[in-house]
């Protein structure tokens, strides 16, 4: 799967991934990451997400990747935030006070450029990228984040009846990605209600990887 999917996504605003209201999952397991006030968390590939939003009102700093820059305009103008934008390399660097996002190929986001953070959230970044680029985006994202905690959200259902995004992960596979630095800890498994698309039987499950 190539950028200009994630680009004509959004150019025709195709964006019905794009929840109305903050994840549930984050507002109701966010504790299990045991952060303090003012933490920074990670969220890559981020788009303008509400969670975002509901982040910052509780008292946390945000660091994001997005691939689509249209996304991003979007978020700050949401937010009635007027932002700084820099570049940094390849990177477009949307930043204002405790919000920092880099705009651009998450693999061109360095750990230099990224800076310290707390925690990942990863709610739409692994689900979105195909198989044959996950391995590669789970190392990059250990490498820039020093291995911090994650708070990661999936969903597990018959990859024969749909093909995605968001993809079908596997425990199995997330085993594989990050059992080798991480504790891993399945702290939800739910069915998705009415199926994934409205149509498939489908699991959301939420994992808790501490650092082992």
């Amino acid at each position: 799967m190539e950028a200009n999917f994630w680009h004509n996504k959004w150019a025709n605003n195709e964006i019905a991934f794009h929840r109305s209201n903050p994840n549930p999952q984050l507002v109701n397991n966010i504790e299990t990451l045991s952060l303090a006030e003012g933490s920074r968390l990670f969220i890559p590939l981020c788009g303008k997400s509400l969670d975002i939003a509901w982040l910052l009102s509780n008292g946390f700093c945000i660091a994001g990747a997005e691939l689509v820059e249209t996304a991003i305009e979007q978020l700050f103008t949401e937010l009635a935030i007027v932002p700084t934008i820099g570049v940094l390399d390849d990177i477009k660097h949307y930043s204002a006070p405790n919000i920092d996002i880099f705009v651009g190929d998450i693999f061109a986001v360095s750990r230099q450029m990224l800076g310290p953070v707390d925690a990942i959230y990863d709610r739409a970044a692994l689900v979105a990228l195909p198989q044959e680029i996950r391995a590669k985006y789970t190392s990059h994202l250990m490498k820039i984040t020093h291995k911090s905690p994650q708070l990661l959200v999936t969903y597990h259902y018959d990859q024969n009846l749909y093909q995605g995004p968001p993809f079908s992960i596997s425990d199995e596979e997330v085993a594989q990605h990050y059992k080798a630095n991480y504790d891993l800890t399945l702290i939800v498994s739910i069915d998705v209600e009415g199926g994934l698309k409205g149509k498939y039987e489908a699991k959301e499950n939420v994992w808790l990887l501490d650092n082992a």
